[in-house]
């Protein structure tokens, strides 16, 4: 690991700088753009808090997501500053750990972070949009094996997410409901999908009304 570890402290809990190994043993991971962040994201990590158990949620601003174009892309500082503002909660944690840590694509930056902090475990966040189209991800395989899944329903996502590769390849993998508390403990692949309260927003739906006419 190229990342000296004292660059990477001021993402852990204050009391739990002292050790890499005090960190939160039970972390969701929610990566994306946030061009920009919305109440969506919010709404989808106090969700994840809630019915996995976690302790904290992490949001990975992302550099440049490699399946989106630059261009319309707020500057990393800018989104930081509106992710912060948006996420406001003590147990929501907004990062650029990603520019720290040099990573591009997911599966990268998911085997950094676990050799970092690897007594914590990780769970990756996502909506339903995000899952129908994660065979496009880098290793998306790979990835599967590496860590758990929590997919959140997003409106008109869930019929096209449960057909698309990640839940063909693993049906028997999948935790239902009631044992989702327990996918943090449950060894990759292991995913889960959860209904909750629908949030209709997306960050381009906001870009597009928010866009000079």
């Amino acid at each position: 690991m190229s990342v000296h570890r004292d660059r990477i402290r001021p993402y852990l809990p204050v009391g739990a700088r002292a050790s890499l190994g005090a960190a939160p043993r039970r972390v969701g991971l929610l990566g994306g753009s946030f061009n920009p962040a919305h109440a969506g994201h919010r709404h989808i990590s106090l969700a994840a808090l809630r019915r996995l158990g976690l302790d904290e949620v992490w949001w990975l601003v992302s550099p440049q997501n490699p399946l989106k174009a630059a261009d319309g892309m707020a500057s990393l500082a800018q989104r930081m500053v509106q992710a912060r503002a948006t996420a406001a909660h003590p147990r929501i944690r907004v990062t650029d750990i990603e520019r720290l840590l040099g990573t591009r694509y997911t599966i990268d930056t998911l085997a950094a972070l676990r050799q970092l902090f690897p007594a914590t475990r990780f769970v990756w966040l996502m909506g339903a949009d995000n899952l129908a189209q994660m065979a496009r991800w880098k290793r998306w395989p790979d990835l599967c094996r590496l860590v758990a899944f929590a997919v959140l329903d997003r409106p008109g996502n869930a019929t096209r997410a449960l057909a698309g590769a990640v839940a063909r390849r693993y049906p028997a993998r999948r935790l239902g409901e009631r044992a989702v508390r327990r996918l943090a403990d449950t060894a990759p692949p292991a995913w889960s999908f959860i209904h909750s309260r629908l949030s209709p927003l997306s960050a381009t739906a906001l870009r597009a009304r928010h866009k000079p006419a």
